[in-house]
């Protein structure tokens, strides 16, 4: 590349070719123009014919400059110029690239692989070999190597990458770097992400020593992250953590279902200085259980999502009585109240202390038990300390065996020593007028429940006074004596209500606060089955998008909880890739935040290095307007040249002025492309319309639509596309659409149009949430969305998911609601809505067409989506006098021919929907109607 102040030249050789300049002016000079030609008139109309001018016998110097001009251009055009933006890379013998692949680049990874794409760009320019190297751990099985290697060949292995669920491991690449063969010094480019790790500084230092070092990286705040979130009572805490402290930053904070419904949306901010922040995820204990994902807005990471599995959601709870139940009588069974109050949230199981304990379970309520024998004890106890919680009731029992025992200590599982009563009943007190509930303390689980004035007491146990009574109180009667006591052991909880769980000495349970404060208690517990007690296999992974992928080849069980270090969170790499360990029976899910307990920034760079931003601009191309503007002046020229001649007339001049500066107009605007495009058929461009006249327009007459994708060129294809869909419709049918019109997805409202054809290119800017709203409220309403990614015989990378404009629909279609796709089913009734078709061609042939996978059922509902890569607008746009714009292959017209009857097929299912599904019984009745 040569650089000439301001501009710079791709391939400056070409400017060689300026030499022949005055060999072009002398070959001018020399050959005369063509003389001018007279028509010979009578010999009467020669008197006093004298010319005013005679012809020259040399070309005018004016025009010699023009022509000059335009051969000047034409060189320079050919050597490829261009504004450089400041970012291309130094001069130096080979370039070592180097790509920061872990987690933490996911959130820009496509503006790092089209940087990345640049940079090769200008070494397949300059004919300079590339070693490429990422930076992330490899995945088993994988060795890093570093080789030289032509530019295109690294563009499709670049073309390939995907950003690893775990850090980076900057060593691997030092070890790689140290195994390259350099007969001189050579250019290393280090495309950074923004998050610090292990031998960062050792790798930089390597590459500086191979000459010129060139550190590109991100100038935005960097990452944020879900760590282990709380567990509230009735409610999930989702807690952030980000890596740049500086300034407030907004987040946003979905709870997700495992069916992809968003359940709720939180919102928040980080305070100025603050690296962490705690948002309250309150939903309901019904639709709380169905939270499977926590995930932050605008971060497409690994650690960005946080999978709950079942310690987050389930709470199995244990019902425990002493008397057997009462089938004819079930108010007065003990865990009738119990029961209902609790299952509605929660599993419940019935069964003894030892039964129960041979499975996970959560939360157990023992109804009015009195003494517990030892063994029995022990068990508890020790399930209790591992984070169980014990809810145990008053009754006669309890207080029998009080009196029995001269009161109950807590090595009888009890929070409080109980007292010995005297009152009534070995140990229970009465009142002659049942007292009622005092407000609860603000440092309990109850706090904040309105207190009923209808849930009186009148017996209970009671509570040995002690020093440390008053801190296990968590609730009181009005006279101050506790009616709900509790003791942490260890990690779980005993608490003791100190009267009936039926009605025999309290009406609480007959109110609605019972069911509330159960409901408190149990989101005390843990939830059961996330730790469990056998190696786990892989059963669903995460990528480093944070999307779920089939299970990584390499990846090693989950070993037993015991074999784990209580204290410290999984180590999250190539062996253990985030994501749900297990099977049909037992799940865990390893998460990747809660390992980023060191993240920090990156180090500042060496001294002496070359840094760039990510988001610099691009090099403005200036051969596309060197060629317009030679071809401008070309066009001038040929005029002058005619009308030197005398064989221009003024009306020919007139119209070819106008269509010469047509063409100079459409080659300035389109650039090189516009030149290649100025054979073809000029399209007009869609003018946005007033809202109001808009709505009105549109909801006069049946219109078919397209997506405005902001490149005037392939809008103009769809335009023609379905201007020769509607003329089809009108000859062929009875519907008659008006002209289609062209939506912006930001301002347009889409409710009017039966039918959306969207093409993907490959620069679509992503959809705003605005845009995202109306396109899923479009579907959910009955609209169909026909993507067509237009890539069906796209050369696709090697490892790539499709053509590009399937990964742009991957990347565009994230926030949208779409559902499970399958291809169409053979007997489906987009196969006989009008014509009776097999296939769906566009421009191209072959291929899947995909829509709403229907379960078994093609028939019971119409899809919301349709996707193919075939093309179609191509092949049914038409010019200004109806005939076809593109060809199509390999079919030729009949192919095209399907191609119109597919659309008439797909408008028809978009306006009758699944009418024609049912028609079973039309064979019989032609072969009925034949005979």
């Amino acid at each position: 590349m040569l650089t000439l102040g301001p501009l710079a030249f791709a391939t400056p050789w070409v400017l060689a070719a300026l030499a022949a300049l005055p060999v072009i002016w002398w070959l001018l000079r020399v050959i005369p123009p063509a003389p001018q030609r007279v028509t010979f008139p009578a010999i009467r109309l020669l008197e006093g014919l004298r010319p005013r001018e005679d012809t020259p016998h040399a070309t005018p110097w004016w025009l010699l400059l023009l022509r000059l001009l335009i051969a000047a251009l034409v060189i320079l055009a050919v050597a490829r110029p261009l504004i450089p933006s400041g970012t291309t890379i130094p001069p130096g013998g080979p370039i070592v690239l180097v790509i920061d692949d872990g987690w933490a680049s996911a959130r820009d990874f496509e503006a790092r692989r089209t940087r990345a794409l640049r940079v090769l760009d200008q070494a397949e320019r300059e004919a300079r070999p590339v070693a490429l190297l990422t930076t992330a751990a490899p995945a088993p099985g994988e060795v890093k190597e570093a080789s030289f290697t032509p530019a295109t060949r690294a563009k499709e292995t670049v073309g390939a990458l995907m950003p690893k669920p775990w850090a980076n491991d900057p060593d691997t690449v030092v070890a790689a770097v140290a195994g390259l063969s350099l007969d001189g010094p050579a250019t290393a480019v280090w495309i950074r992400d923004a998050v610090a790790a292990p031998g960062a500084g050792a790798l930089a230092r390597v590459l500086q020593r191979l000459g010129t070092l060139v550190v590109i990286a991100g100038n935005d705040a960097g990452p944020v992250w879900l760590t282990e979130p709380g567990s509230e009572p009735l409610e999930l805490t989702a807690e952030l953590r980000r890596l740049d402290t500086t300034g407030a930053r907004p987040v946003a904070v979905r709870a997700v279902g495992d069916d992809g419904r968003v359940l709720t949306r939180v919102t928040g901010s980080f305070e100025d200085d603050a690296r962490q922040l705690t948002l309250t995820v309150e939903l309901p204990t019904e639709l709380r259980n169905e939270v499977g994902r926590l995930e932050i807005e605008g971060e497409t990471t690994a650690a960005g999502v946080f999978l709950l599995d079942e310690r987050f959601k389930r709470r199995p709870v244990g019902l425990v009585s002493a008397r057997e139940f009462e089938g004819a009588q079930p108010l007065l069974d003990e865990l009738y109240y119990l029961d209902r109050a609790l299952a509605p949230f929660t599993e419940i199981r019935r069964g003894g202390i030892e039964t129960l304990l041979e499975r996970d379970l959560a939360v157990m309520v023992l109804a009015d038990i009195g003494a517990i024998p030892f063994g029995q004890r022990e068990h508890l106890d020790a399930w209790i300390r591992k984070g169980g919680v014990a809810v145990r009731f008053g009754g006669p029992r309890l207080a029998a065996a009080g009196l029995e025992q001269g009161g109950l200590d807590p090595e009888d599982l009890v929070p409080v020593r109980l007292r010995r009563g005297d009152r009534t009943l070995g140990g229970a007190l009465s009142w002659t007028k049942p007292a009622s509930l005092a407000p609860f303390p603000d440092n309990g689980p109850f706090a904040g429940l309105p207190v009923s004035a209808d849930a009186t007491v009148s017996r209970q146990v009671l509570a040995e006074p002690a020093i440390d009574l008053g801190e296990k109180t968590w609730a009181r009667l009005q006279d101050g004596t506790p009616i709900v006591t509790a003791e942490r052991r260890d990690d779980g909880w005993l608490v003791l209500i100190h009267t009936t769980a039926n009605a025999d000495w309290t009406d609480l349970p007959l109110s609605g606060l019972f069911v509330r404060m159960l409901r408190r208690l149990v989101a005390l517990s843990h939830g059961v089955g996330g730790a469990a007690e056998r190696p786990l296999p892989p059963l669903s992974l995460l990528d480093g998008f944070g999307r779920p992928r089939a299970t990584a080849t390499g990846a090693d069980p989950l070993p037993p909880a015991a074999e784990r270090a209580s204290d410290a969170p999984l180590l999250i790499g190539p062996r253990r890739p985030p994501g749900y360990y297990g099977d049909d029976t037992a799940r865990e899910a390893v998460n990747m935040g809660p390992s980023l307990t060191d993240a920090a920034p990156r180090d500042p760079v060496p001294s002496g290095t070359v840094t760039q931003a990510l988001d610099a601009g691009r090099d403005q191309p200036l051969q596309g307007w060197m060629l317009a503007l030679a071809l401008a002046l070309a066009a001038i020229d040929t005029l002058v040249g005619l009308a030197l001649r005398g064989l221009l007339p003024l009306g020919r001049w007139a119209r070819s002025g106008a269509r010469a500066a047509v063409i100079v107009l459409v080659v300035a605007l389109g650039g090189g492309d516009a030149i290649a495009q100025s054979a073809l058929p000029f399209q007009e461009e869609f003018t946005p319309l007033d809202p109001e006249v808009f709505a009105l327009e549109a909801a006069s007459q049946t219109r078919l639509a397209y997506v405005l994708t902001g490149d005037p060129w392939l809008d103009g294809i769809s335009r023609d596309g379905l201007v020769g869909l509607t003329d089809v419709l009108t000859r062929r049918t009875a519907v008659e659409p008006a002209q289609p019109f062209g939506l912006d997805l930001e301002r347009d409202e889409l409710a009017f149009f039966p039918l959306l054809y969207w093409p993907i290119t490959r620069d679509q800017p992503s959809l705003s949430e605005v845009a995202v709203d109306r396109v899923n409220t479009y579907m959910r309403n009955g609209g169909i969305v026909v993507f067509d990614t237009r890539d069906r015989y796209e050369v696709t990378v090697p490892g790539a998911p499709g053509g590009s404009g399937l990964r742009r629909l991957i990347a565009l279609s994230r926030d949208l609601e779409i559902p499970p796709l399958a291809p169409v089913p053979a007997t489906h009734v987009l196969t006989r809505s009008f014509y009776l078709l097999q296939d769906y061609p566009g421009r191209y042939a072959g291929g899947q067409v995909w829509i709403e996978d229907g379960g078994g059922n093609p028939e019971s509902e119409v899809s919301p989506i349709l996707l193919g890569s075939h093309d179609w607008a191509a092949a049914w746009a038409v010019d200004r006098d109806g005939r076809p714009r593109f060809p199509v292959v390999p079919g030729g017209e009949v192919q095209r021919e399907i191609a119109y009857r597919f659309g008439i097929n797909l408008v028809m299912y978009a306006l009758t929907g699944n009418y024609k599904a049912d028609q079973v019984h039309v064979p019989s009745i032609l072969e009925r109607l034949g005979q």
